[in-house]
């Protein structure tokens, strides 16, 4: 186990780090919220899928029914 004062050093270059712009070993929990998506992966394939389909059923009925 590191001494208190390795401990202290390699604080120090971490808040160093950071503090220069040089990137987390961690990410926060708010950048991790601010990168995810709203909508789940299903949740957006059925959106599309309704979507897509809904315009092919017009064009369909446009094109065999008028």
């Amino acid at each position: 186990m590191p001494t208190e004062f390795e401990m202290r050093q390699r604080n120090a270059k971490f808040a160093k780090e950071v503090r220069e712009g040089k990137k987390a070993t961690h990410v926060s929990r708010q950048e991790k919220m601010a990168q995810k998506s709203p909508l789940s992966l299903w949740a957006l394939g059925l959106v599309v899928f309704v979507v897509i389909g809904g315009v092919f059923f017009e064009i369909m009925r446009i094109l065999f029914l008028d």
